[in-house]
């Protein structure tokens, strides 16, 4: 009798900068190295018109297996006006783009004022309702305003909270307001406590992994380039701490990013 053969494991990275200035020599190779680790889907995200399109460029360069988004993420807030909307109104109403992102609040940082953050936040909303897109959120520090902007303006068609920071209370919240939560490499870090036991609260429907490359890679990696590849340890962790198998997590994850961004 022939042995049977056991599929490795498929994977989404659901949010990658496979645009950033760490990939420009070897984007190739991280896609390579991506796919061998059983990373089948990327979804490759834009900071601001710029961005937004290299991610379109080399999402259309590898169809089917790299999918792009385009936003303004909070740290350009001051970039939002006319010109800006312009732009990247052009990419989302392409059939292409998947997602309204990365956009959101981020208070650590000072590099937007929060009034010009919550306004350029509110506007990607509003577009993306009337565009029919999800939106992938950046919430740093910000989980008040961010949950108050989003009662107010409402959530699209879906969206997630990427690179989710919170504990079991903002877990509970954000899916109140029918957000996914996507978890990347931070959830391996030993001081993310909260983090950890807001984790299995997410109902089997509602999470995503991924890697937020070229940043926060998991252990045994971190310090080191993020890339999409490393979506698989992140995933393996995330199981352990459901308490399922790790094919079980891939299954979920990747489906769920299917559904949420119309990857089929």
């Amino acid at each position: 009798m022939a042995e049977s053969i056991i599929a490795p494991a498929l994977w989404c990275d659901s949010h990658a900068h496979l645009d950033s200035a760490e990939f420009q020599a070897n984007a190739s190779e991280v896609i390579a190295r991506a796919a061998a680790a059983g990373v089948d889907k990327i979804l490759c995200m834009g900071n601001d018109p710029e961005s937004s399109r290299k991610a379109f460029a080399l999402a259309q360069s590898a169809p089917h297996h790299l999918y792009p988004a385009a936003g303004l993420h909070p740290h350009e807030a001051l970039k939002w006006g006319r010109d800006a909307e312009s732009e990247l109104r052009e990419l989302w109403e392409s059939d292409a783009v998947r997602c309204v992102g990365e956009i959101g609040l981020d208070y650590y940082y000072d590099f937007a004022p929060k009034k010009q953050q919550q306004e350029a936040f509110a506007a990607q909303l509003d577009t993306a309702r009337n565009l029919k897109k999800p939106v992938s959120i950046h919430l740093r520090e910000a989980f008040d305003d961010g949950f108050a902007i989003l009662r107010e303006v409402g959530v699209p068609q879906g969206g997630v909270l990427h690179c989710f920071q919170g504990g079991p209370d903002e877990a509970q919240i954000a899916l109140a307001l029918n957000l996914h939560l996507s978890f990347s490499g931070m959830v391996t870090f030993k001081n993310a406590v909260a983090l950890k036991t807001a984790v299995p609260l997410v109902p089997a429907d509602r999470y995503l992994v991924e890697t937020d490359s070229p940043y926060l890679a998991p252990v045994p990696y971190r310090g080191k380039t993020n890339e999409p590849a490393y979506v698989v340890q992140t995933g393996a962790y995330v199981a352990m701490l459901r308490g399922i198998p790790t094919e079980q997590a891939a299954r979920e994850t990747r489906q769920n990013a299917i559904d949420l961004f119309k990857m089929d």
